[in-house]
Order: structure tokens, then C-alpha cells, then sequence
């Protein structure tokens, strides 16, 4: 998975798997949702990304799977 944050245009692009992109489904005028050939979702793009999720920066914590249960 690969986090890209795009400070000059505000726009979190969240990559779960490194595919080829098919079609790209608008949620809504600022959430794009890619998806490959057999329809499941690749990755995530959030336009205005600190405004629509209240908070002035992103960070994130990489959980290894033997502590996910623990969450």
C-alpha cells in the first residue's frame, strides 16, 4: 500500500495494490474510487483532503498483523 499526500493541490491518493486501473467511480465531486479488471477497489483519491477530514495534517501507523487483533 502507498500513501501519496499532494500538498499543492490538497489530494490524499491512497494506493492499495499497484494494478491497472479499468474504470474510476465518482463517490461524490471530491472522492474518486479506482477499480481494476474484476471490479475491486486499487485505490482511493480524497480532493481537499484536510478540509474534508478536519485536521490540519495526516499521519499514519503501519499495525504488523500478528497486533491487528489488538486493535
Amino acid at each position: 500500500m502507498k500513501i501519496k499526500y499532494f500538498q499543492d493541490t490538497d489530494t490524499l491518493y491512497i494506493e492499495f495494490r499497484a494494478v491497472d486501473v479499468i474504470e474510476t467511480k465518482e463517490l461524490d465531486e471530491n472522492t474518486l474510487v479506482d477499480l481494476d479488471r474484476e471490479g475491486e477497489i486499487c485505490a482511493i483519491t480524497i480532493e481537499h483532503a484536510t478540509e474534508r477530514a478536519g485536521i490540519p495534517s495526516f499521519s499514519y501507523e503501519q499495525i504488523p498483523a500478528s497486533q491487528a487483533s489488538h486493535v
